[in-house]
């Protein structure tokens, strides 16, 4: 762990925070590769990791941009509440698990929201380096889209953003981006867990070792496929009664088999008709519509679904 010192903030979304981060002795800072992170010790006792998302020939500064989370546990609320230019905050040295494969002729970036950072220095690294790329920028609109200007001036038609107004159903068709693997061609994307899990899927007939992921938040157990569902309970508060929801079976089907009609029309977790309040309980969320904003109080009953042995209480 070093020492470094806050040299700028800024907001780059009404959500997004940019911190540049400097060396607190004056020198320069370890060197790192794209897709690097660093483990920032956080003055409320909390330690988090964040991708550096500058151009990794640069030596005198890391870049981070922090998402401010609707549950956060103290990490980004601290952040973005507490941390200042000037501030003194050890870091580590950079750690790797996200690198990029030098020897691709082809580069499909894709990002989704926050996860636009380990991309940024990817994207740099391809330019430096005179390879080909596009990098696909997904988001809910340009005013939630980070470093949106800076990404235009540096990657022109290279650049396709897909703004979807919160309906991933009119976002980036994966499926007909990745249907053909280009000649040496590799994919690499972050983003959120319904982004990462649509992709690997696009990319399913590539060959071992050219479909590279990170996930900026969760775990490879939310990548898990649906055949490791496991069976969970829901109360509903109005009527006070409790179901059990199978393995292979979806809230919504087991509640529209007992007689509750529930609007749906995509079945999918896309459309976000068949949103539902919850009171209480754990809900790993599987759809691709809710902001993280939504998710602490509202899921999907036809995608989301709780923990194993875990009751979840509907406001139904």
């Amino acid at each position: 762990m070093q020492e470094v010192r806050v040299s700028r903030v800024d907001d780059v979304t009404p959500r997004i925070r940019s911190f540049e981060l400097v060396a607190a002795d004056g020198g320069d800072l370890p060197a790192f590769a794209a897709g690097a992170h660093i483990d920032m010790a956080l003055g409320n006792g909390e330690e988090r990791s964040y991708s550096l998302l500058n151009d990794p020939a640069e030596t005198h500064r890391y870049q981070i941009a922090v998402l401010r989370e609707a549950e956060s546990r103290g990490g980004s609320s601290w952040m973005h509440d507490a941390l200042r230019a000037g501030d003194i905050l050890r870091v580590s040295e950079p750690t790797n698990d996200f690198p990029l494969y030098e020897g691709g002729e082809f580069n499909v970036l894709i990002a989704g929201g926050i996860g636009i950072t380990p991309i940024m220095s990817m994207a740099a690294r391809l330019i430096a380096l005179g390879k080909d790329y596009r990098l696909h920028y997904c988001a809910r609109s340009r005013q939630e889209a980070a470093f949106i200007d800076e990404l235009e001036l540096l990657h022109g038609t290279r650049l396709v953003t897909h703004f979807d107004g919160g309906n991933p159903a009119m976002g980036i068709d994966l499926k007909a981006l990745l249907a053909k693997r280009p000649p040496a061609g590799h994919v690499y994307v972050c983003g959120p867990i319904g982004l990462i899990r649509a992709t690997r899927a696009a990319a399913v007939d590539w060959p071992q070792g050219t479909a590279h992921h990170e996930l900026f938040k969760g775990s490879e157990a939310d990548l898990a496929p649906e055949s490791n569902n496991q069976p969970f309970e829901v109360m509903l508060k109005k009527s006070g009664k409790t179901y059990t929801i199978p393995a292979d079976k979806s809230i919504l089907s087991v509640l529209k088999a007992e007689g509750y009609k529930i609007k749906t029309l995509c079945t999918k977790g896309t459309c976000g008709t068949c949103r539902v309040t919850y009171l209480s309980g754990h809900v790993e969320h599987r759809d691709d519509v809710l902001d993280d904003d939504e998710k602490a109080s509202v899921l999907q009953v036809c995608v989301s679904r709780g923990l194993p042995g875990e009751t979840l209480v509907l406001d139904l």
